[in-house]
């Protein structure tokens, strides 16, 4: 996500059109960006240490954005 003092256009586009489509009550809108990961073998601290390396240095622009590294459900 970009961080909070950056501006973010299409965040606003988006929250200038929800109204329009019916959708009211929504105070502020903020656009992101997502990556989903799937890792060979366990989940364990050095799987997770080794994803937020990779996002800290390669998926994220630190400099602007901001990001959370989670584990969701496994797959099957």
């Amino acid at each position: 996500m970009l961080k909070p003092e950056i501006l973010d256009p299409q965040g606003q586009a988006v929250q200038r059109a929800l109204p329009r489509l019916g959708f009211a009550g929504i105070a502020d809108v903020r656009q992101g960006k997502r990556f989903e990961l799937e890792l060979e073998g366990p989940v364990d601290d050095a799987a997770l240490a080794r994803i937020r390396e990779a996002a800290e240095t390669f998926l994220a622009n630190t400099v602007i954005e901001d990001f959370t590294v989670r584990v969701e459900g496994e797959a099957k």
